[in-house]
Order: C-alpha cells, then structure tokens, then sequence
C-alpha cells in the first residue's frame, strides 16, 4: 500500500457538485492499493499513519500525531499512485489492485483507522471523479509504502 499524506488545515471533496466529505485540522491520505497487499501491509500502515509525528508541539517542532492533536482525517482511494511511467507517456495502472481486491482493504483500512483514533473518518467515493481541495499545512507532504517498511 501506499500513502501520500498531506497535513492540512482543512479540506473538502466534491463528486458532481455535491459537498460529501469535509475536515478542519488533520491529514488528508491518498490511498493506493496494490494487488499484492495484504492484511498485514494493512495494520503496518494503519499503525504508521495513526502515529506519524508531524504536527508542532509547543516547541514548533513536529513532534505530535494526529490523534494528539484530535485532528481528523479524509481518506481518499487513488489507484493512480500505482502508475507506471516506464514505457511511452501514458501510465499503465496494471500493479494496481482491482476493485474486488482494493475495496474491502480500504474499507478495512478506514474502518481501522477509526478505531485507532477513536473518532468518525472522512472519506471519498470509491471510483467516483472527485474533486478534492485543501490548504496544505507547511507544505508538509509525506510518502509512505507499506512494501519499504524494512
């Protein structure tokens, strides 16, 4: 899996005009699915993501979670983070796991991440065209693959 996290001090998702998800303070994570992920990659980035210190302490120092901050979170599913751009120019997605697969590990994911910050998540429309918007805090924007966890 793999997860392109982005501290925000807000943020809002569209699909056809309708308002369908919106966060203040918190994280905005782009959700890629791979079709070799499993359960594991799963609670490894559940854990990781839940407890990535990068919002300022009293010090100004990134030294706290979201879930010290209360912050919330909007989950989005983007299979796009899967392209691959070796041959030609337009990117093949073939790695990315098929909606059978990617649907209930996002789901799983999403519904773990709920209970680790004992809080409802935002999320996007698996599949749909969203429009997502934001202000990026810092710019602070982190990537993590679960298949780099060694």
């Amino acid at each position: 899996m793999k997860a392109v996290i982005q501290r925000v001090l807000e943020a809002s998702l569209q699909v056809e005009g309708k308002l369908i998800s919106e966060i203040k303070q918190g994280l905005v994570i782009l959700l890629g699915i791979h079709e070799e992920d499993a359960l594991d990659d799963l609670d490894w980035l559940v854990k990781k993501v839940s407890q990535l210190r990068i919002f300022a302490d009293e010090k100004a120092n990134m030294n706290l979670s979201v879930k010290d901050i209360n912050g919330d979170m909007l989950v989005v599913s983007q299979f796009t983070l899967y392209a691959n751009t070796k041959k030609g120019n337009r990117p093949s997605f073939t790695t990315a796991a098929r909606p059978e697969k990617a649907i209930p590990l996002y789901e799983e994911f999403v519904r773990k991440i709920e209970l680790n910050l004992n809080k409802k998540i935002q999320t996007g429309i698996f599949g749909a065209d969203m429009k997502l918007g934001l202000i990026n805090d810092g710019p602070v924007t982190i990537v993590i693959d679960s298949k780099n966890k060694i």
